[in-house]
């Protein structure tokens, strides 16, 4: 019974977490890095095709995105998930991939002019829809022994549609343990999905902890403030724009917006359009729509019982091709427009802001967290002007910021979340957080609320049996600050290394086959070898 760190370990994104009981390898998580790193993360200490199962906790990239990575090097597993978590990872997935390769093709379009060698993308659109071929759905609330050793249940944690704590009942010869994996605790009160649920019992807890060290601002009713937004823009004659995250904060910006029209709180524009500008969100949209009853919350389920769709409205308009964006802004009525991405460093947002920022008339809403050094950072700070496509654009439109809304916990709702249990659990790990703030939040819980605390790095492991420390590591730091996602080693010898490492695996699982069959096995790989022995 051994749980080892891998990823989001003093550190927000690339949750990933490796546990092995009996013969069962399971990972939790299998997330991408994204943005600077400052740790370096443990490799796994088995080869991908060893892993018999993926708990996924919901579909953020950071916590999803390297499941068709893992399949290129050998997993055949399933992945264990609910159901809209599921359908959300079908387009996100193979999204995240077709970024994986233009961006590989746009570096060696460059390359080449350089006389650089090739690239590799971290992984290919085939990688992304092979692994979605092992996805195996299940609804919150569901039972599910996944072998002699391992049996686990989904239950709604409020952050993301389909987002999921995991509860994994553990049998190792005489020892019975419990963990649970908070995966992100949800802010209460949004719109769509239900607060978080509290779970009672476990020996062992591994929880996130990104704002455990702020509160939100509290009882902030985001619609009349987004209703004046609108009203005064479009009186100037001008657009509101806002950069939004295509799964998740577009639907409740588009829940907002339905409430706005249904209580007709603009005047003198009737029937205004609202502009969603992301081929994804557009999905991602479709995918809310569906009659997905057991994660919504009362206000939208009685919405879905009458046949009201909670994200739809007269005036909406889904823009997915170049064409179709482009001609937004050929338009001079007054409009909203919703584009990707949400701090405003990629997608079509930026062709929005190009032909917006530079009027005073319009407006720029930001309804989530810029980070330092991004765009939309600069814009919330006050740059007098800023660079788009490598041309100087001045601010001039109005720069407008909803505060309040998060898809996280903020450090109450984290202390509410852990202090559910009946029983302290045994130990409580802090991840998915800020170097600080993994630290500074155990050492509050373990001071005022008497937990056993303990924020690992990754490379730790720990015996949940003995209830020991197995190992104890220290932080890497990274040599040089380089974009997460791209410090993958991505080469082809490194996929034929682990094509090798699934090969042996295939080779195990056939032992007391009949012997006709392993006879003819050998000669095909006898065979390959001498067509390969250079």
């Amino acid at each position: 019974m051994r749980l080892t760190f891998i990823g989001a370990d003093h550190e927000v994104t690339g949750s990933c977490h490796f546990l092995e009981v009996g013969e069962s390898k399971i990972l939790v998580d299998c997330g991408m890095e994204q943005g600077q790193n400052v740790y370096e993360n443990a490799e796994l200490p088995v080869s991908y095709a060893q892993i018999d199962y993926v708990l996924l906790t919901h579909a953020h990239i950071d916590h999803a995105g390297m499941l068709p990575f893992i399949y290129a090097r050998g997993f055949r597993g399933q992945v264990v998930t609910t159901v809209a978590t599921a359908d959300l990872c079908s387009i996100m997935l193979r999204d995240s991939a077709h970024i994986q390769e233009m961006e590989a093709e746009w570096k060696n379009r460059k390359a080449k002019r350089a006389g650089r060698g090739e690239v590799e993308p971290l992984y290919k659109m085939s990688d992304a829809i092979g692994v979605l071929r092992h996805f195996m759905p299940v609804m919150y609330g569901d039972t599910l022994k996944l072998s002699d050793w391992i049996t686990v249940k989904f239950t709604d944690v409020g952050h993301l549609l389909g987002s999921a704590s995991i509860e994994i009942w553990m049998k190792e010869e005489e020892v019975e343990k419990k963990i649970v994996f908070s995966g992100d605790i949800g802010n209460k009160n949004k719109p769509i999905i239900r607060d978080p649920h509290y779970l009672e019992s476990a020996d062992y807890v591994v929880m996130e902890c990104t704002y455990g060290d702020r509160y939100h601002k509290k009882n902030v009713d985001h619609v009349p403030e987004l209703a004046r937004i609108i009203q005064e823009t479009l009186d100037r004659g001008g657009n509101v724009v806002i950069p939004a995250f295509a799964v998740g904060r577009t639907q409740e910006l588009l829940y907002f917006i339905r409430q706005i029209k249904a209580n007709r709180m603009i005047t003198g524009h009737d029937n205004f359009d609202v502009y969603v500008d992301s081929p994804l969100a557009v999905e991602a949209t479709s995918v809310f729509s569906k009659n997905l009853m057991d994660c919504y919350d009362d206000e939208t389920r009685a919405l879905v019982e009458k046949g009201i769709n909670p994200i739809g409205f007269r005036g909406l308009k889904l823009s997915i091709t170049s064409d179709e964006s482009r001609n937004i802004n050929f338009d001079e009525s007054p409009k909203v427009i919703i584009s990707a991405a949400g701090m405003c460093d990629a997608g079509r947002i930026r062709h929005h802001l190009k032909h917006n920022l530079w009027r005073s008339e319009c407006s720029v809403v930001f309804a989530g967290y810029q980070a330092v050094g991004t765009l939309g950072r600069s814009l919330i700070d006050g740059s007098p002007s800023v660079k788009i496509f490598g041309e100087t654009i001045d601010v001039r439109a109005h720069i407008e910021q909803m505060e309040g809304i998060s898809g996280h916990a903020d450090e109450g709702g984290l202390i509410e979340w852990v202090s559910a249990f009946k029983k302290k659990p045994d130990k409580v790990f802090l991840v998915h957080g800020d170097d600080k703030v993994c630290d500074s939040f155990a050492e509050l819980l373990h001071e005022s609320y008497g937990f056993d605390t303990a924020a690992p790095f990754s490379g730790s492991s720990f015996d949940l049996a003995s209830g020991e420390w197995i190992t104890v590591t220290e932080g890497v730091l990274v040599e040089k600050e380089t974009p997460a996602a791209s410090r993958k080693a991505t080469g082809v010898f490194a996929r034929l290394v682990a094509a090798g490492e699934r090969l042996m695996q295939v080779i195990r699982h056939n032992e007391g086959g009949a012997n006709k069959d392993l006879a003819k096995f050998a000669d095909q790989i006898q065979s390959l070898c001498d067509k390969w022995d250079r």
